[in-house]
């Protein structure tokens, strides 16, 4: 069938596209304020199968992020889905990789409208927040973005190990409590800073971010730290290396990093004999693309 519009890719039953879910490893909430944040795309997302009939369909019902393609849904079902999904985990809960966004950057793409529009889609219908998670599920990789010039650095990723926390955490509610928190400039100024350290650093860097994301939330409130994100970090800092949250906060998943193999495969070994704590295994991924039938 010929594409609706300019923009929207050649499309046929059994078409499959993908957008990559994401790990925040530098810069949360000082992003909000204009300053550069880091970024590594994952194989971790969404993905909309293109079948016969009609309609959409998502795994909770909600089609809010994706109603923007609801033109396409009228010659195709559109079935979005969890793409490589994490399963197992303590609670059945979801690990917080972005999965909205990712599905409004398919959605986005389906309806014929440029793939940039899906940040100022997302943050309308979310009601806030910073973009990059929809950046990542964009550009893929690793990369450094300003949201102030829109300007993306891509680098080498750097390879953090992923643990889950064992508990589910909402962004919104501590986004707001930011926000409330008037005296934060020199919280985004040390941010900038560690930011570039990570760089340089990752193991130093790491440290030096959660610590400012540490007197940040006590000082704001916004319920930052939980016990287990005190004992990962704990003992991330015992085997040599550094943890921090990827993200807001509160649960989800923590990205660690290590001085050798030697360090990391200690660590992976004391996780994995605790009985809610879990290595999430992943691969880096580009960003949106189409695969043709189940490949």
């Amino acid at each position: 069938m010929e594409p609706t519009s300019s923009n929207q890719p050649l499309i046929t039953v059994g078409d499959i596209f993908r957008a990559p879910g994401k790990l925040v490893l530098a810069g949360e909430y000082a992003i909000l304020d204009g300053a550069p944040a880091i970024v590594l795309a994952i194989n971790r997302g969404v993905e909309c199968l293109i079948e016969e009939g009609s309609g959409i369909e998502t795994p909770n019902g909600d089609t809010r992020f994706v109603n923007q393609a609801s033109a396409l849904a009228t010659q195709y079902k559109l079935t979005f889905r969890d793409w490589n999904p994490v399963l197992g985990l303590h609670g059945g809960d979801k690990p917080g990789f972005g999965g909205s966004a990712a599905a409004c950057v398919i959605a986005t793409v389906l309806s014929g409208r440029p793939i940039t529009d899906a940040v100022e889609i997302h943050k309308r219908i979310q009601g806030g927040g910073s973009g990059i998670d929809v950046k990542a599920s964009i550009k893929g990789g690793m990369f450094q973005w300003n949201p102030d010039t829109g300007v993306t650095n891509g680098s080498q990723p750097l390879i953090p190990v992923v643990v889950w926390t064992g508990t589910s955490a909402k962004t919104a509610p501590r986004i707001q409590q930011y926000f409330a928190y008037d005296n934060r400039s020199w919280f985004v100024q040390n941010s900038i800073r560690f930011t570039e350290l990570f760089l340089e650093d990752p193991i130093g860097g790491t440290r030096a971010l959660y610590r400012n994301l540490l007197q940040m939330s006590k000082q704001a409130n916004l319920g930052y730290m939980i016990p287990a994100i005190e004992e990962i970090v704990s003992l991330a800092e015992n085997h040599g290396g550094a943890a921090k949250p990827s993200g807001a906060g509160g649960g989800d998943c923590m990205v660690a990093y290590f001085p050798n193999r030697e360090a990391k495969q200690a660590f992976v070994e004391h996780i994995q004999r605790h009985p809610i704590y879990q290595i999430i295994k992943y691969q880096v991924s580009n960003g949106f693309h189409m695969v043709n039938h189940e490949d």
